[in-house]
C-alpha cells in the first residue's frame, strides 16, 4: 500500500503582507519651535516694550495739550534739560556725591546687619539677646528718625549716611537670618557625619546655605538705600540729587524735577543689575525656575 505525498511548494513566496496601520506619529519638534510669535522676539526687546509704551503716551498727552508743561514737562523739554545738566557738570557732580552717600551707608549698614544676622542666627544666646530688639526698632518708621538724626547727628553728611545705613541693615539682617535658620537640617547632618566641627559646617554648609538670603536681602538694601537717599538729601542738603531736587521744586522746574527721578532709577536699575550678576556667579549651584 502506497501512500501519496503532496510534491513540495516550489513557487515564488508572494510579498508580505504590511502590518496593519497604527496610529499616525506626529514628528517631535523642539520647545522653541512650538513657542508663540512673540517667543522668536528677543527677550531685551520684549523688555523695552512696557516703558517704551510708556514713553510714547507721555509725549501724545504732552503734544495734545492733556499735561500742560506745568504739570509734566514733555519728553523733549526732559531730554533737552537732562543735556544741559551733563554738559554743564552739573548732573555728573550730583551723581558722584549722591553715590558716596550711598555706598558709605551700604557699608556701615551692611556690616552691622550682616554681624547681627550671624551673632543671632549661629546662637540661641545671640538669638536671645539680639532678636527681640531688632524685630523691636525694625517696626519704628526709620523715616520718622530724621528729627532724632538731626539732633543728635547735626545737618551735615552724618544723618543722610545714618538714615541709609539704619535701612539697609535691617533688610540685610532679617535676609541673612531667614536664610541661616532656613538651611536644611539633614545637610548640617551630613556635614557632621563626615566630620566637620563646628566651624567647618559654618563655612562649608550653613554660609553657603544662606547665600541665597543674602542676595535676597541685599537686592532689597539697594532699593531701600536709594529710598533713603531721597529723604537724606532733604535734609538741608547742599549737593547730590536731592538738592537739585529742591531747586528745581522752587522754581517750578518739572523737567529737572524728572530728570532727577530718571537718574534715581538709572541707578537703581544698575544697582540691581550688579546683584543679579553676582547671583548669577555666586549661585550657579542653586538650580531655579525661570518661567515657560
Amino acid at each position: 500500500m502506497t501512500v501519496d505525498h503532496a510534491p513540495p511548494d516550489i513557487s515564488v513566496p508572494s510579498e508580505k503582507a504590511a502590518p496593519p496601520a497604527g496610529p499616525a506619529l506626529e514628528p517631535v519638534l523642539p520647545a522653541a519651535s512650538r513657542r508663540g510669535p512673540l517667543r522668536s522676539v528677543p527677550r531685551w526687546l520684549r523688555r523695552t516694550v512696557g516703558p517704551v509704551t510708556l514713553l510714547v503716551l507721555w509725549q501724545v498727552l504732552s503734544a495734545t495739550g492733556v499735561l500742560s508743561p506745568d504739570t509734566l514737562a514733555s519728553p523733549g523739554t526732559v531730554a533737552r534739560a537732562g543735556a544741559d545738566l551733563i554738559s554743564d557738570g552739573t548732573l555728573p557732580s550730583a551723581m558722584a556725591i549722591s553715590l558716596q552717600r550711598v555706598a558709605v551707608g551700604l557699608l556701615i549698614g551692611g556690616v552691622a546687619g550682616i554681624a547681627l544676622a550671624l551673632v543671632s542666627g549661629l546662637s540661641r544666646l545671640g538669638e536671645d539677646l539680639i532678636d527681640a530688639t531688632v524685630q523691636m526698632l525694625r517696626t519704628v518708621p526709620w523715616v520718622g528718625l530724621i528729627p532724632l538724626f538731626i539732633i543728635w547727628l547735626g545737618i551735615g553728611e552724618a544723618p543722610k549716611v545714618a538714615l541709609i545705613a539704619l535701612g539697609v541693615a535691617f533688610h540685610l539682617y532679617l535676609n541673612v537670618y531667614a536664610g541661616i535658620r532656613g538651611v536644611d537640617a539633614q545637610l548640617v547632618e551630613a556635614g557632621q557625619a563626615l566630620g566637620l566641627g563646628r566651624w567647618g559646617l559654618v563655612r562649608h554648609v550653613v554660609l553657603p546655605g544662606a547665600l541665597p538670603g543674602a542676595m535676597t536681602g541685599l537686592r532689597y538694601s539697594l532699593a531701600t538705600a536709594w529710598l533713603a537717599l531721597v529723604f537724606g538729601e532733604s535734609i538741608n542738603a547742599d549737593a547730590g540729587i536731592g538738592f537739585l531736587m529742591n531747586q528745581a521744586r522752587e522754581f517750578f522746574r518739572t523737567d529737572v524735577i524728572v530728570v532727577c527721578l530718571v537718574v534715581y532709577a538709572f541707578l537703581g536699575l544698575l544697582a540691581d543689575a550688579v546683584v543679579r550678576t553676582l547671583e548669577r556667579l555666586l549661585l550657579q549651584w542653586r538650580p531655579t525656575f525661570t518661567g515657560k
